[in-house]
């Protein structure tokens, strides 16, 4: 089981690489930051440009993963977004994972002046998305033309340090998504039920991931896949509360997220200015111990 963190890019300067230097020291396996425009809360406050940030995590990180959790097409084009994950992905010596996912409705969506998207043109743009992604790494020129996205004699030289691109952490919970998972990721990325994160009582989001987990093994035997060919990550603090209150607290999540078979698992770096001046304590704690004792 691999632990992760993720980091709202929220720090910059010395304080924010002195945050990903520490995040390294308590012998995390990975640590992906957030891909918007602005989230939630932190609307108005400080907010920075996730591959930027991931650059400069790279130059003072040399152990651990870096990936976007998750970039989406509200804001991000192919072309851009596939240059950035291979500039990332050389500058941290081939530690870029890239996540995607589908995009919701919301500021993000809105900021470019583009009408709203049904659900499922979101679907069909994703897949879109992903799949010109996955062409623009592998080959060091595309054209492309599609109905959301073009591109034309486009370079992305020199490729990715891994072949045959940078590994694609996917977001998804419904047939199409997990269609897609099945066909182009090599790792599947949850927060459990999409619609209301964090809500659900504990045993009520386990439930939901059995049944996330059932469905993925589905798509994968339809597009011939084994399913234990994939990385499988949950976001533990989506699926419970305070999970690094303690180290037994965290490490007993951890231990039911592997008997249903994830392999990967994430939680929240503290927030800037968060108000309980114990939370980076417990933190610390809590992940620096389960990383002592988790076997990857």
């Amino acid at each position: 089981m691999r632990v992760g963190v993720v980091l709202v890019p929220e720090f910059t300067g010395p304080d924010g690489a002195d945050r990903w230097r520490r995040v390294e020291g308590l012998g995390v396996a990975h640590a992906w930051t957030l891909d918007h425009l602005s989230w939630r809360g932190a609307r108005g406050g400080p907010w920075f440009d996730a591959f930027t940030v991931l650059a400069a995590a790279a130059a003072v990180t040399s152990r651990m993963g870096l990936g976007t959790l998750v970039a989406t097409p509200n804001f991000r084009h192919p072309v851009t977004t596939a240059t950035q994950a291979m500039s990332v992905d050389h500058l941290s010596g081939g530690r870029f994972v890239l996540g995607l996912g589908g995009g919701v409705a919301g500021p993000d969506a809105e900021a470019l002046g583009s009408a709203p998207l049904a659900p499922a043109e979101r679907a069909d743009r994703f897949e879109e998305f992903v799949t010109m992604l996955d062409a623009l790494l592998r080959q060091p020129r595309t054209t492309w033309r599609g109905r959301y996205f073009s591109a034309v004699d486009v370079p992305v030289i020199p490729g990715c340090v891994r072949t045959p691109r940078v590994p694609f952490a996917v977001a998804a919970t419904g047939r199409r998504g997990l269609r897609l998972v099945a066909r182009h990721a090599d790792t599947w990325v949850t927060i459990g039920d999409p619609h209301t994160p964090g809500a659900e009582p504990e045993d009520q989001a386990f439930a939901t991931l059995r049944g996330q987990l059932d469905r993925l093994t589905a798509a994968c035997a339809e597009a011939g896949r084994d399913p234990d060919s994939l990385s499988k990550l949950v976001n533990l603090d989506r699926i419970a509360a305070e999970p690094c209150q303690s180290p037994g607290r965290l490490a007993d999540l951890i231990g039911t997220c592997r008997e249903l078979g994830f392999t990967d698992v994430v939680v929240h770096h503290p927030r800037a200015g968060q108000a309980d001046a114990n939370a980076m304590d417990r933190f610390e704690r809590a992940v620096g111990a389960v990383c002592a004792t988790t076997v990857a």
